[in-house]
């Protein structure tokens, strides 16, 4: 049993995670900023927006894990974004990540093995276009997961998960009718876009003393988006 904060832990991959971890017998605190629809007794919620720059304090004593869910999907032309725009992309993606981190180490460093997963995008490595706004914000996310597993080691392991398309409520402009899933399953070389559950596993992994040898590490879950290129 272990004691995880899950932020953005209410929807799509975040519940996903955390219903995963309720059911493995852990102890999650979650944080969003809407209501949590989910009831268990293993489960504190704290309502917090991620560009609310006051982290709340929580009960645990230590924490075993920390997943920072939330993303943003703004995709339009680069010309068009404003400086607003990019900077409440980074808040969100990045500074808030930051925030957490800062506020919740002296948790992390009262456990025996803490790990820490964060969100990157497909988008980082390979070049997409429109997607200028959040390749900034989780390249600076990338970086951060390879600096602070450098600056924390050997305690605490950092890593990040950079998925590609995956259905989930934050993704609904694009999976919002079969023929767009089926366009954008069709540029995948798996021929299928992501489930918050084939995510969910790859976070529960980095999590555990499974991955006990991994840190640094940017994991790409995105169907072959990121490394293959099919016939």
């Amino acid at each position: 049993m272990g004691n995880f904060l899950i932020v953005g832990g209410t929807s799509g991959i975040g519940k996903s995670i955390t219903d995963n971890l309720i059911e493995t017998g852990n102890n999650v605190i979650t944080f969003s900023r809407n209501t949590s629809e989910i009831v268990h007794s293993a489960i504190q919620h704290i309502i917090w927006d991620a560009s609310n720059p006051e982290v709340p304090t929580i009960d645990f004593d230590h924490l075993d894990g920390i997943v920072y869910c939330p993303g943003t999907i703004n995709l339009k032309p680069f010309h068009r974004y404003t400086d607003e725009e990019i900077l409440q992309e980074f808040t969100v993606n990045t500074l808030g990540a930051v925030r957490i981190l800062r506020h919740m180490l002296p948790l992390l460093k009262k456990s025996t093995s803490p790990s820490v997963v964060l969100f990157s995008t497909v988008a980082v490595q390979t070049g997409m276009p429109f997607h200028a706004n959040i390749s900034m914000a989780k390249g600076a996310i990338e970086g951060l997961t390879r600096s602070l597993a450098a600056e924390w080691a050997p305690l605490i392991r950092v890593n990040a998960i950079a998925p590609s398309l995956t259905q989930t409520p934050l993704a609904e402009k694009l999976t919002s009718t079969p023929e767009k899933i089926e366009a954008s399953a069709k540029r995948h070389p798996l021929q299928k876009i992501g489930t918050p559950q084939n995510i969910a596993d790859a976070v529960l992994f980095l999590l555990s003393d499974k991955s006990a040898w991994m840190t640094g590490q940017i994991v790409h879950i995105d169907g072959g988006m990121g490394s293959l290129k099919t016939l």
